[in-house]
């Protein structure tokens, strides 16, 4: 496995196959984390273009990165509701370490920021620490909780203008 220089990055339908694969390896790690899966509902339109993109990222023609973005003008975020949610932000266990997540996080803050997007939001849970050490680490802040999971006890909620 290369660096993240080697990163391709694609947008995908949340159909796509390689998208499925990927959806369901998170949600597998989400049983072992959590006990269970991520009940969030989601609509597949909520990631087509304008109102939100699904990415598989490659390593030598192979999928080992998800990220997607979802419009979310209903959450006030550093005070804008021109928010965008990231959802499904994924690296395959033995691709992890090599800077992968950091670059899918940046190129999801390019494409949302110029689909108009001024706040990037997210919820993670505290039985992630590297995703909170990534997030944290590129500049997102805690924010109080919104969506699904808001009063859950362990979930940790970032946003970030970009």
């Amino acid at each position: 496995m290369t660096a993240s220089a080697d990163l391709r990055i694609a947008r995908v339908g949340f159909g796509h196959s390689d998208a499925l694969r990927l959806i369901e390896d998170v949600q597998l790690e989400y049983v072992e984390r959590y006990g269970g899966r991520d009940d969030t509902p989601l609509d597949p339109a909520m990631f087509e273009p304008p109102g939100g993109s699904f990415f598989v990222g490659y390593v030598d023609d192979e999928p080992v990165a998800s990220g997607a973005w979802r419009r979310r003008d209903d959450v006030l975020a550093l005070g804008s509701r021109t928010t965008a949610e990231i959802k499904r932000m994924y690296v395959v266990p033995r691709a992890r370490h090599r800077g992968l997540a950091r670059v899918m996080l940046a190129h999801l803050e390019t494409t949302a920021a110029q689909a108009g997007a001024e706040v990037l939001i997210l919820e993670t849970g505290e039985r992630q620490p590297e995703a909170i050490a990534l997030y944290e680490t590129s500049g997102y802040t805690p924010i109080d909780g919104f969506g699904y999971y808001r009063d859950s006890p362990i979930s940790r909620c970032f946003a970030k203008q970009v």
